[in-house]
């Protein structure tokens, strides 16, 4: 796993009224800041990638739908540069994934609905001057393919 990666499994709880799953809260050690809380979709084969923060640490659940969620770690000083993390994520596994700064991310929706996905960012997005820095998601030095392993 790509250093400062974290995984939390989510709980569901259901009851007769519904359904209840708490993502992140402030009393975690896995928490570090609030910056703002968005919710973002993609449609199906879509690919939204590559891009990585300076300064905010993502923390990304897909709450409908299922995604294809891809880390890249090309930080200099990292334990695990160069490695690749590929998580699937959403109504088939509940997870909350920190991204860390400096990473590369992106994911590609693999279910047939919209995947509908729920971003903590530690910091709240700056228009005048945005903590994203984007290349191309298919052509690009990362050693990824989004295309199905399956052939």
């Amino acid at each position: 796993m790509i250093h400062d990666v974290v995984i939390k499994n989510l709980k569901v709880i259901p009851d007769e009224r519904g359904r209840l799953m708490e993502i992140l809260r402030n009393d975690e050690s896995l928490f570090k800041k609030f910056g703002q809380v968005y919710m973002t979709t993609t449609y199906p084969d879509v690919v939204k990638a590559w891009h990585y923060h300076k300064i905010q640490d993502d923390f990304i659940t897909c709450v409908h739908g299922m995604l294809k969620l891809v880390l890249y770690d090309d930080r200099d000083a990292s334990p695990t540069r160069g490695e690749v993390n590929e998580f699937f994520i959403g109504v088939h596994n509940p997870v909350l994934v920190k991204v860390p700064r400096m990473v590369y991310h992106g994911w590609k929706c693999i279910s047939k609905e919209e995947a509908i996905v729920i971003n903590v960012p530690t910091e709240a997005y700056n228009r005048e001057n945005p903590d994203e820095y984007r290349i191309d998601p298919h052509n690009n030095n990362i050693p990824y393919s989004w295309e199905r392993k399956d052939g």
